[in-house]
């Protein structure tokens, strides 16, 4: 079972990876990139961090998400323990900004099942994904 748990850390470090990079530059897919920039200015209009005085600009929203996203990703395929469980909780935040962002704006629900999907399997890894403690050999 462990097996499978580290596989799957790796399988969505790597998808964290490869969407942060998306939203980062255009070399994977330029009409990608295009279309999450102008999705971006729907967004920040609703930044779940409006409710606290920060209004992003959308550029710099694409590009604090995308980082945060790669690099969290990362850290979650291929870290050491401490700094993937770090960056399960830095998605996990990410992924419910998403969700609250795009049930504001009022998306389908085909729109929210990508993140709702990766937030259950975030939490899942929170939850499952680690070895058990080891029993000291004398008690």
């Amino acid at each position: 079972m462990a097996a499978a748990f580290t596989a799957l850390r790796v399988l969505l470090g790597l998808f964290f990876l490869l969407t942060g990079v998306a939203k980062l530059s255009d070399q994977l897919s330029a009409d990608l990139h295009r279309h999450m920039k102008s999705q971006f200015v729907r967004f920040a209009e609703v930044c779940p961090l409006k409710e606290f005085g920060f209004a992003p600009e959308p550029g710099q929203y694409l590009e604090a998400v995308g980082w945060a996203e790669a690099v969290a990703g990362l850290l979650l395929a291929f870290g050491p323990q401490l700094l993937q469980e770090i960056s399960n909780f830095v998605l996990s935040v990410i992924m419910i900004g998403a969700i609250y962002t795009l049930l504001v704006l009022r998306e389908t629900l085909a729109m929210c099942a990508p993140a709702t999907l990766c937030l259950g399997l975030l939490l899942l890894l929170n939850i499952r994904g680690h070895a058990a403690p080891t029993k000291p050999k004398f008690e």
